[in-house]
């Protein structure tokens, strides 16, 4: 008895009930139908009526069984069919289903070939067959099956198109032409039947009838002179030139911005005539009617064959802004353009101007405004970087990177709730999908921002979700970590995050410095003396906030003198520190938590 584990079980259920439907159909209609057939019927074993109405009976129940999802007991039924009536196509063909998905490929093979042995007349059970042995790679046997089919069913393109396949793959190529033939005679003639011909006579090695097969096809299309560019192109190629390049300059003739023509052309005299084909280049990207593609590419080479000859930025640049004058499909010659200039590492400002181009042309290109973006940020510009980022939300409002810069631009400018606002708004387009470092920094800033309002409960809030997203941003576990202990709360967990970040970059003064500041708050005086005098040794700014540190914690270790030393050295960096000059007086640490 075979068990239900070996397959998915609703959809074997589904397949074996529509394949006994299939199966019965077909039997049902393939008596009604005549058709030519090399393959002849077996002959029929008559079973008497009472195996008969037991095989109806236990192949329904199959049937009714595979509805209910007991596949087992329907594949057990079926054997039993085979076993009361062996000459019954329908139950193999169903059976082949169940050793498919057993993966007993013999055993199913048998099953598609026993189907269409005892029904040679049934499409269903040889398609079938057909396919199972193209999967299995047994072309000639396929190829034998689909001639079947095909016979049958002569006007079957579906059928002709894989015989078609099936003998290139045996190399058959005048059986190749056979089938195209008919094919043409059932569709009629077409670019993509001549062009198959084209290329199984190539294989052939008969150029005449390649030659013959685009001459007709030409003559059949006389309007579209496109056909005469693939017969130049083709007479080009079988170096027949002064024929090819008739029918080139003769299609120009006829239709000055021919796409095609142009392209041959220039691809032609690249090879033989720098100038010509120069002409032939300016003509084709000059020409309102070609597609972009087409221009791009051309673009490309000579900007290539440029910079194999020296260099020269003048005639290409002249070329950009010749093109750039003329209306345009697309930015994608504008945004060429600016990415040579690049390329010749020309100004910023020069840049800029045709990053400003594309915008201009296509205002939702988010590539070049971001680039825009990173140059006009290094110039510290932010009014600009705000007006840049304002449209670009309009444009692309799920790009984070715009809110990024948007709120980093408020920032800069101390404008504290805009740049709040920003962070916020693009923190409400982040999925699954969203770049996890950019989605960090988003709230580890936004964290920050909050903290410098004073809201302190959504800072830290904001500092979870950015550790969620990247546990390992140093940055924001510092702050997060600083803050913490300036408010005295949650040391361990300040402690434990600060300490992350010293092992990350040992030499970094401001990490050791809030490092030995938790230290600090947890009186664990001595250790954050080690840890002090590390990031003083490190601190190339000598930033007064660590050397005000240094003498809190010198004063906690009984060294008043090195403590005072220290307060008088950050007083001289930030002379209106009243606190510190109450520390200084009264020669006394001042637990004062609003420090930092």
């Amino acid at each position: 008895m075979m068990t239900k584990s070996g397959f998915d079980k609703f959809a074997l259920r589904m397949l074996m009930v529509l394949m006994m439907l299939t199966a019965c159909l077909a039997t049902t209609a393939r008596n009604k139908k005549k058709r030519v057939a090399k393959a002849q019927p077996v002959p029929v074993v008559k079973v008497s009526d009472n195996d008969a109405k037991r095989y109806k009976y236990f192949y329904l129940e199959a049937s009714r069984h595979q509805q209910m999802g007991n596949d087992a007991a329907a594949f057990d039924l079926l054997k039993h069919c085979t076993r009361i009536n062996p000459q019954a196509p329908e139950a193999y063909f169903t059976l082949s289903a169940y050793y498919a998905s057993m993966q007993s490929d013999s055993t199913m093979l048998y099953c598609i070939q026993k189907a269409a042995e005892l029904s040679p007349f049934n499409e269903t059970y040889l398609e079938r067959l057909g396919q199972v042995y193209i999967r299995m790679g047994k072309y000639a046997d396929a190829t034998k099956v689909y001639e079947e089919l095909s016979a049958g069913s002569p006007s079957r393109v579906d059928v002709l198109s894989l015989l078609l396949s099936l003998y290139q793959q045996e190399q058959k190529y005048d059986k190749m032409i056979e089938v195209l033939n008919r094919m043409e005679t059932i569709e009629g003639s077409s670019e993509d039947i001549t062009l198959t011909k084209m290329k199984v006579y190539s294989l052939q090695g008969n150029k005449k009838k390649e030659y013959n097969e685009l001459k007709e096809l030409s003559r059949q299309h006389p309007s579209d002179y496109n056909y005469r560019v693939m017969m130049g192109n083709w007479l080009l190629k079988n170096g027949k030139e002064k024929e090819a390049l008739g029918e080139l300059n003769g299609v120009l003739k006829k239709e000055p911005d021919n796409e095609m023509a142009q392209m041959s052309l220039y691809d032609y005299y690249k090879e033989k005539d720098d100038s010509l084909a120069m002409q032939h280049a300016r003509a084709l990207l000059l020409n309102p009617r070609a597609e972009n593609d087409s221009k791009v590419v051309v673009l490309r080479q000579i900007i290539a064959d440029s910079e194999e000859h020296g260099g020269d930025s003048i005639p290409v640049l002249a070329l950009f802004d010749s093109m750039l004058k003329m209306p345009q499909q697309n930015a994608d010659i504008a945004g060429l353009k600016a990415a040579y200039m690049s390329l010749k590492q020309m100004p910023d400002s020069l840049v800029d101007l045709a990053l400003l181009d594309v915008l201009e042309i296509e205002p939702d290109n988010a590539g070049a405004r971001i680039q825009l973006l990173q140059d006009v940020w290094a110039t510290k510009d932010y009014d600009r970087v705000i007006a840049l980022c304002k449209p670009a939300l309009e444009y692309n409002p799920d790009n984070m990177a715009f809110y990024y810069f948007l709120g980093l631009a408020y920032s800069q400018k101390d404008e504290v709730d805009n740049s709040i606002d920003a962070f916020r708004r693009g923190v409400s387009q982040i999925t699954s999908d969203s770049n996890r470092d950019l989605v960090s920094d988003f709230y580890a800033i936004m964290g920050d921002m909050l903290h410098e309002k004073g809201l302190d409960a959504e800072a830290f809030a904001a500092y979870d979700s950015c550790l969620q997203w990247k546990p390992n941003n140093i940055g924001c576990l510092n702050n997060y970590a600083y803050y913490l202990s300036v408010l005295n709360r949650d040391l361990p967990k300040a402690e434990q995050m600060s300490y992350r970040t010293v092992r990350a970059e040992p030499k970094n003064s401001t990490y050791l410095d809030t490092y030995a500041w938790i230290l600090f708050r947890e009186e664990r005086f001595e250790e954050a003396r080690i840890y002090i005098d590390q990031a003083l040794a490190n601190d190339s700014t000598v930033s007064a906030v660590i050397i005000e540190h240094a003498g809190d914690i010198y004063m906690m270790v009984s060294q008043p003198d090195k403590a005072v030393e220290y307060w008088e050295k950050a007083l001289e960096m930030d002379s209106e520190n009243a606190l510190l000059q109450r520390k200084i007086k009264l020669r006394k640490y001042i637990d004062d938590t609003s420090d930092k």
